[in-house]
């Protein structure tokens, strides 16, 4: 299956599954997982992710939510949590706040486009029209990235695509 998101250059892998109790595929994203920061009546909150049959020879999960929609050729990176240990297959609510004081130990997150270390809400300019936010999960073959601390997301893809086994997206929509 081709990769879903920013990184259309990436190796054709299997799919595994992917679901929240934050939202459902293809709905709208609550409140919760919109901004406040960016004055979109939101609260910042990273959904819910659980995942299941990552394939064989996983060692580690990257996660990354995108705007595919946002103004500009290169969309908006709302978060990108990478390291994060094979024998997690879920996440709660939240987890991506700044400082990950929820994640695991170890697991490190990039530079949204908003300019910190975290989720930033959903929050397309107002009259915009729908934007589609679409959250991945990567299985790759390291247990670690090698990728600086300060990296932002968009340059995820070469990393990425060295050590991919597998993936799993959802999607939520938003308008204001």
């Amino acid at each position: 299956m081709t990769t879903s998101g920013p990184f259309s250059d990436l190796p054709d892998v299997p799919s595994f599954e992917l679901t929240s109790e934050s939202f459902r595929d293809g709905e709208t994203l609550p409140p919760a997982q919109r901004s406040g920061r960016m004055h979109a009546g939101g609260q910042d909150e990273s959904p819910q992710l659980s995942w299941s049959g990552g394939p064989a020879g996983t060692r580690g999960y990257a996660v990354t939510a995108f705007d595919r929609d946002a103004p500009g050729a290169g969309g908006f990176w709302h978060w990108a949590a990478l390291n994060i240990p094979a024998d997690v297959t879920s996440l709660p609510e939240g987890a991506g706040a700044e400082g990950g004081q929820q994640l695991p130990d170890g697991v490190v997150q990039l530079k949204n486009d908003a300019g910190f270390r975290g989720y930033v809400g959903a929050a397309p300019p107002p009259g915009h029209g729908r934007h589609r936010y679409v959250f991945t999960v990567y299985a790759l073959d390291v247990e670690e990235l090698d990728t600086r601390a300060g990296a932002r997301p968009a340059s995820l893809g070469s990393e990425l695509s060295k050590h991919l086994l597998g993936t799993a997206t959802m999607t939520g929509v938003f308008s204001r």
